[in-house]
C-alpha cells in the first residue's frame, strides 16, 4: 500500500513537470526565432505562449520587442505599457516604451518615460533629457503645422511597405516595396523579419489624366529574388544606382540586418547569414535594363554601402554605410567622380549631416540641395526628413522639414522639385501597422490680413517716458518681392491700415509723409493656426534737423565695443531708413553712464559709435553719410552723475546709441 502511494506521487508530479517543459521548449523556440531576426514567427510563437502561461516581464518584453523591430510602435507601446506594470521591467524596455510612445505621437508620455529612464541609468541621463526636451520641440512643431497639402498616392501604394519614389524624366515613377507577388509561384515567399514580401523595385507611368499606371516590377536584371532598392536615376547616363541586398555569411557578434534601415536588431545570438547592402549600376536601353555592374567601395563581407543618390551632373554620387570610422549607426557618405571617369575614395560628410543615430536615405531635390533622414538630429520621432544646407566639404547646418512634412511616424526617401514646394515623400504616418506609404504632397499660401499702425514715439513733458503718438495719413506701399506688385494705401485718423497678404511671401512695407523720415519694413506672414490678423507696428522719425532719435535696445557688453547679434538687429533699421531715405546726412553718437572715469567713458563712447558706423558701412552705405561721435559721459540725461546713486534701469537711460540728421 505504502509503494502504491509513492508510485501516484512520482506519477502526479510527473504530469504536473509536463507542461512546464513544453512551455520550457515553446520559450526556447521563440527565442530562437527571434535572435534570427524572424520577428513575424517570433511574435506567432510568444503570443501562443500567452495562451498555456501566465504572462511574464520576459513575455511581455520579446512581444513589444518582435512589434518594435517590425516597425509597429503602436502595438509596441501597448505591449511596453503591459510589461511595465512589472518590477523587474528591464531599464531598456522603458527607453524603448518611450521612443514607442514618441512615434505615436504621444509626447507627454514620452517625456515622463525618458525622464524614469533618466533616472535609472544615470550614465545615460543627458541623452535622455534631450530626449525629453525634443519631445517639447515636436508638440510645439506639431502645434505649429506649416502649410502643406498632402494626399496619399492610392495607386502605387499596396498593403505593404512602399517607399523612396523617384521620377524619371519622362515623369514615370520608379519606388521600393515589399508588397506580396501577384505571380502565384511566389505567393508564399515571405520575408520573416515582417511578413511580407521581399524589398522589390517597381515602375508606374503617368497616365495622361495625371493618374498612375498600375505598377509592376523591373525586370530579373534589377530585381533579384531577394531585396533590392531604394534607387536614384541619373538622366545624363540613362543609369539607374539602387541597393542591393545580398545574405553573407555572419562573422560577427553584432550586426546590422534590416534590409531598409539597417538599425542594429536583436541582440546578437542569432547564426547562420547575415543581409549586407550593395550598391549597382544599370543603363537603360529602351525597355531593358542592361550592363550591370557593381559598385566600387562594395564590400559585404564586412559592412554595408546603399541608398545611392547622385547629383545631376553625375559628378558626386551619396550613399549610406556602416563601415568603420563613422559618427553612429549609419552614416551619409559621398565619392567624387574623378577625371578617369572612377570613383573617389568615400568621404564621410562630416558630424554637421551625421550623428550618432542612422542617417539615410538620401536624395538629391530638383532644388540642388541634399535632402536625408535621421533619427540623431532633433526630431518629431521616429526618422525625420532633413535638408542640408551648403555643399559636400563645407556644410554649415540641417534644417529639419517639420510638421505636416515629417511627423512623430518614420518620414524619408523624399522627392523635391526646382521650386523645392512640391513633390513626394514615403512616410508611415497613417498605418496602423506602421508600414510606410507615398505621398504626394505640395505647398499652399493661407491668406490672412496685415492689421497695421503707424505712430511716433514723444517724450511726456519733464520726463524720458516715451508715449505713443498715431500718425494719420501716412502714404503706405505694400511691395510683393517675390512678383514685384505693388498696393498703395494710407492710415486713417487713428493710425491703423490693413492689407490682405499670404503666409510664406516676403513683403516690404514704406512709409511715407512730409515732415516724416521714409521707414521700411521688411516681414513674412505667418498665417497659421487660423489666425485672422497679424499686426505690424511702423515707428515714424521726424525729419528734424539736429534732433537726436534714439535707437532703442542698442546694447554692448561690459567695457566692450563690438556689435551684438541683438545690437546688429537694430542697426539694420537704421540702414533701411538710410537707404529710403538717401539724401540725409547723419551724425551717430554713442553715450554712457557715469561709472568709469570721463577719459575712459569718452574713449569707450567713440569706439561703440564707429563700430557701429563701420557695420552700417558693411551694409552698404556710404561711410560719407555718417559721423561717428562719442560723447562719453557728457549729456546725461538724468541726475546719475557721479557720486550719485542710482538703479541699474537709471544708469540704462543715460547707455544710449543715437543718430541725428546734420545735412540733405
Amino acid at each position: 500500500m505504502r509503494l502504491r502511494f509513492l508510485y501516484l506521487l512520482i506519477l502526479l508530479a510527473t504530469l504536473c513537470a509536463q507542461p512546464l517543459a513544453a512551455q520550457k521548449k515553446e520559450m526556447k523556440e521563440a527565442d530562437k526565432y527571434f535572435n534570427s531576426f524572424e520577428y513575424a514567427l517570433a511574435l506567432d510563437a510568444y503570443k501562443k505562449l500567452m495562451e498555456r502561461k501566465e504572462p511574464d516581464a520576459y513575455l511581455l518584453e520579446r512581444i513589444a520587442d518582435s512589434y518594435r523591430l517590425m516597425n509597429n510602435s503602436k502595438e509596441a507601446e501597448f505591449w511596453y505599457a503591459q510589461a511595465s506594470g512589472f518590477e523587474n521591467i528591464a531599464s531598456a524596455s522603458i527607453y524603448y516604451y518611450a521612443e514607442a510612445a514618441k512615434r505615436n505621437g504621444n509626447y507627454e508620455k514620452a517625456k515622463e518615460l525618458y525622464t524614469s529612464y533618466a533616472r535609472r541609468v544615470p550614465e545615460q541621463a543627458s541623452m535622455a533629457m534631450k530626449q525629453a526636451a525634443s519631445c517639447d520641440t515636436a508638440m510645439f512643431w506639431t502645434n505649429r503645422p506649416l502649410s502643406y497639402e498632402i494626399a496619399v498616392e492610392q495607386k502605387l501604394n499596396s498593403s505593404g511597405v512602399d517607399f523612396s519614389p523617384i521620377q524619371l524624366p519622362n515623369g514615370d515613377m520608379v519606388f521600393s516595396s515589399d508588397r506580396l507577388p501577384t505571380d502565384d509561384s511566389k505567393k508564399k515567399e515571405r520575408f520573416n523579419w515582417t511578413g511580407n514580401g521581399f524589398v522589390q523595385l517597381y515602375y508606374a507611368s503617368m497616365n495622361e489624366d495625371s493618374t498612375w499606371s498600375e505598377p509592376n516590377p523591373l525586370s530579373k536584371e534589377i530585381n533579384t529574388d531577394f531585396h533590392n532598392g531604394p534607387a536614384s536615376f541619373l538622366p545624363k547616363e540613362n543609369t539607374l544606382y539602387f541597393t542591393r541586398t545580398n545574405s553573407v555569411k555572419r562573422s560577427q557578434s553584432k550586426v546590422n540586418t534590416d534590409p531598409t534601415s539597417w538599425v542594429n536588431r536583436g541582440d546578437g545570438k542569432g547564426t547562420g547569414n547575415i543581409n549586407r547592402h550593395e550598391i549597382f549600376m544599370a543603363r537603360r536601353n529602351g525597355d531593358e535594363w542592361v550592363d550591370v555592374k557593381p559598385f566600387k567601395y562594395n564590400k559585404p563581407q564586412e559592412y554595408s554601402v546603399g541608398h545611392p543618390a547622385i547629383t545631376p551632373d553625375g559628378k558626386v554620387l551619396y550613399f549610406v554605410s556602416d563601415m568603420p570610422g563613422g559618427k553612429g549607426e549609419t552614416d551619409i557618405y559621398y565619392c567624387e567622380r574623378q577625371p578617369d571617369g572612377n570613383w573617389g575614395e568615400p568621404v564621410n560628410a562630416g558630424e554637421i549631416i551625421n550623428t550618432s543615430g542612422r542617417e539615410s536615405f538620401p536624395s538629391i531635390g530638383g532644388d540642388g540641395k541634399l535632402y536625408f533622414s535621421s533619427d540623431g538630429h532633433v526630431g518629431l520621432g521616429g526618422l525625420d526628413i532633413f535638408r542640408a544646407e551648403g555643399e559636400h566639404g563645407s556644410w554649415t547646418r540641417v534644417h529639419n522639414l517639420m510638421y505636416p512634412l515629417n511627423t512623430s511616424r518614420d518620414d524619408l526617401g523624399i522627392v523635391v522639385d526646382s521650386s523645392g514646394t512640391k513633390g513626394w515623400l514615403s512616410s508611415g504616418r497613417t498605418s496602423e501597422s506602421g508600414y510606410d506609404n507615398i505621398y504626394k504632397f505640395r505647398e499652399v499660401n493661407v491668406e490672412c490680413t496685415l492689421v497695421g499702425q503707424t505712430y511716433e514715439t514723444v517724450d511726456q513733458p519733464g520726463t524720458h517716458i516715451k508715449k505713443r503718438v498715431m500718425v494719420d495719413n501716412v502714404l503706405l506701399q505694400l511691395f510683393e518681392e517675390n512678383v514685384g506688385s505693388m498696393v498703395e494705401t494710407h492710415s486713417d485718423s487713428t493710425g491703423n491700415f490693413n492689407y490682405k497678404v499670404e503666409a510664406g511671401m516676403q513683403y516690404t512695407i514704406r512709409g511715407s509723409k512730409k515732415g516724416y523720415l521714409t521707414q521700411t519694413i521688411l516681414f513674412t506672414p505667418d498665417c497659421r493656426f487660423s489666425i485672422d490678423s497679424l499686426l505690424v507696428e511702423m515707428i515714424m522719425y521726424r525729419d528734424t534737423p539736429n534732433v537726436p532719435i534714439v535707437l532703442e535696445n542698442i546694447f554692448y557688453d561690459l567695457d566692450k565695443h563690438d556689435i551684438r547679434p541683438d545690437a546688429a538687429i537694430e542697426l539694420d533699421k537704421l540702414v533701411r531708413i538710410l537707404k529710403a531715405n538717401p539724401t540725409i546726412r547723419i551724425e551717430l553718437s554713442s553715450h554712457t553712464d557715469s561709472r568709469q572715469t570721463r577719459k575712459y567713458n569718452q574713449d569707450l563712447s567713440e569706439r561703440r559709435a564707429q563700430a557701429a558706423v563701420d557695420y552700417i558701412v558693411s551694409k552698404g552705405i556710404e561711410r560719407s553719410r555718417m559721423v561717428a561721435k562719442g560723447y562719453g559721459e557728457t549729456r546725461l540725461r538724468n541726475k546719475c552723475a557721479d557720486f550719485v546713486e542710482c538703479s541699474e534701469e537709471d544708469h540704462q537711460v543715460n547707455r544710449r546709441t543715437e543718430f541725428k540728421i546734420i545735412g540733405k
